[in-house]
């Protein structure tokens, strides 16, 4: 018998697709995707297997091998990991699969924490992937079988993309006991070079089938239960379209009003024929959306196709936001300003007089090892021509002051490379590429060969805190863990760098502020590509030794402390630096800067 549970949306994903019958799991952690994976490796039945591939790109191949050989598959990441996917995805859709293959990718509107602010949708529609978006957490619960089932029916891979409302909210979801669960038997691996060995000429037919595919889907969405037309009858001349949270909104904001509503849960390929029976009779259309206009374009698309004289509204017509992330707010003003006759942008509601909460920037936290790394590789260089070429992950925060570590920061593993270009337009500057253990592997060694290859002169540096530590302290190759509980030896940082044929390669513990600065002085002036890997375990994975304390008879009450390291356990009261014993990890860095040696250990209560 199923029961009733209070969870997460990233948990009702990972039950949805058990329950579906998914045979394999895999992907690469990325808020807000991440508790997917590791829910399921949780709650996984015997004979299921779960891995954190070394990148999304790793995942989507792994799980297309599993998928030709007839297993149920999830592929799990964000948005941005979408792109580091892609190549082989829009092989894949050409060559299709056998299994079910779901694709989940979760997007991120803010964005909350993320570079990007793309939107699956429109990439949906780019490589002619059909495409599952819920509007609610028990959505991404039943959502899930419908996926697998369309995607083995039509051959091929599907996305499902929740957005980080749905990912992280929370509802009472009826979900299947375990024993309940489909029984998905792979046949295995059949031999048909025809089939599984992409060819022009296979691609050719291939894309002609899929476009045919395509507009079939198109109808039987049209029918699907969760795309739907709400108050039918409704005598208004006016409607709502909306998609995902949008719908959520929107119900909350029209209450008991009945205006014709149209809710869309595969945004592609485009329900057209349910669209046209929504448009009939009306003269506008006001679309709730987030990201790009995807159901606004597709609106205009079936008005321009079949003659109608209807005006749709939203992002295009800046009647929606065209950025950042919806909220029941800004969607009851739009909703509110349109059922008016108000054309523009929503403004926010009138309010009453609210507290005004401390701006809390996101800094790296106390004991952080990396603060300790980037510190040393400053006072190693000062007074040199220098560039700091930053990367995804904690240690992006190494940009706020007084730090001010990260010059530049665009796409997992390209510290590595960057900092090859600006050497190749400055050789006379000091090129550094800062890394994480994890991005290391997911992306970083591709960078370090290059720089090897082509003989760069950089200095290439692993922030080695041993996890994955911004999304949620998940495993890595270098860990030797896997998430289904595995130990052994991890692969070695040291080795990969020295058989790619970086020449010196260096490992320092960066809590050791002299011999960090030291080894940087020592390597950084050394011609071509050279590594030093800074190892020191998350803060948050170590339990925290005595805490760091100030004897005042002999502060001068310099502040270096404060001006130099900004670390938040660190701050100024009556005038005075004081330590926050709670906050304190005692990494003791600060005590090596201190001139006075006012900074010591507090004595244990």
């Amino acid at each position: 018998m199923s029961r009733t549970e209070f969870i997460m949306g990233n948990e009702a994903v990972a039950l949805g697709a058990l329950a579906a019958g998914v045979n394999v799991i895999c992907g690469y952690p990325g808020t807000p995707s991440t508790e997917v994976l590791e829910s399921a490796a949780k709650r996984r039945p015997d004979g299921v297997y779960i891995e954190w591939s070394v990148n999304e790109k790793a995942a989507m191949e792994l799980a297309a091998g599993a998928s030709y050989s007839g297993a149920r598959t999830l592929v799990t990441m964000k948005q941005v990991g979408l792109n580091v996917a892609s190549d082989p995805l829009m092989s894949l859709e050409y060559v299709g699969v056998k299994g079910g293959m779901v694709v989940l990718v979760a997007d991120d509107p803010g964005p909350i924490s993320s570079q990007t602010e793309q939107d699956t949708r429109s990439f949906a529609a780019f490589s002619k992937l059909p495409c599952f978006d819920p509007s609610s957490v028990e959505e991404a619960y039943s959502m899930m079988a419908d996926a697998y089932a369309l995607s083995e029916k039509y051959h091929t891979p599907v996305f499902f993309r929740p957005t980080t409302r749905i990912c992280h909210g929370y509802a009472s979801v009826k979900v299947a006991e375990p024993d309940e669960y489909y029984k998905n038997a792979p046949e295995g691996f059949i031999k048909d070079s025809s089939k599984w060995v992409i060819f022009p000429a296979l691609s050719y037919r291939r894309h002609r089938e899929i476009e045919e595919r395509n507009e079939e889907l198109s109808e039987a969405f049209s029918g699907y239960k969760y795309n739907s037309i709400l108050n039918k009858n409704s005598a208004s001349k006016k409607g709502i379209a909306s998609c995902g949270t949008g719908f959520t909104y929107a119900m909350q904001s029209l209450g008991a009003s009945e205006f014709r509503t149209l809710k869309i849960a595969t945004p592609f390929p485009f329900p057209e024929k349910l669209a046209l029976e929504f448009l009939s009779g009306l003269d506008e259309v006001l679309c709730i959306e987030e990201l790009d206009p995807v159901i606004e374009r597709a609106l205009i698309f079936v008005c321009g196709k079949y003659g109608l004289n209807v005006k749709i509204r939203g992002k295009l017509t800046g009647d929606m936001p065209r950025s950042g992330e919806n909220t029941a707010d800004i969607v009851s003003s739009a909703i509110a300003g349109y059922l008016k006759g108000e054309d523009g942008a929503p403004k926010a509601p009138p309010a009453g007089e609210k507290m005004k909460l401390p701006v809390r920037p996101p800094v790296l936290c106390a004991g952080c090892p990396h603060r300790a790394s980037f510190y040393a590789v400053k006072q190693a260089m000062k007074g040199k021509k220098t560039v700091y070429c930053g990367d995804i992950g904690c240690y992006t925060l190494g940009n706020a002051k007084p730090l001010d570590m990260v010059d530049t920061c665009l796409c997992m593993g390209a510290g590595f490379t960057v900092a090859q270009g600006i050497y190749r337009a400055d050789p006379e500057t000091y090129c550094f590429g800062f890394l994480g253990d994890s991005t290391f592997f997911a992306s970083g060694v591709t960078g370090a060969v290059n720089a090897v290859y082509n003989r760069a002169n950089i200095t290439l540096i692993v922030l080695d805190n041993s996890i994955t530590a911004m999304t949620g302290h998940q495993p890595h190759p270098g860990t030797g863990k896997t998430v289904m509980g595995y130990e052994g030896a991890g692969v070695s940082i040291e080795k990969v760098l020295e058989g790619i044929g970086v020449g010196v390669v260096r490992t320092v513990d960066p809590l050791d502020l002299k011999a960090a600065v030291d080894c940087i002085k020592e390597v950084a002036g050394i011609e071509g590509v050279k590594a030093v890997i800074f190892r020191s375990p998350c803060v948050a994975k170590i339990k925290p030794a005595r805490h760091m304390t100030i004897n005042e008879n002999k502060c001068v009450n310099c502040k270096k402390c404060i001006r130099e390291l900004g670390c938040p356990a660190i701050s100024a009261a009556s005038g005075r630096a004081v330590i926050s014993p709670v906050g304190c990890t005692g990494c003791g860095l600060c005590s090596q800067i201190c001139p006075t040696g006012a900074i010591i250990k507090a004595e244990i209560q």
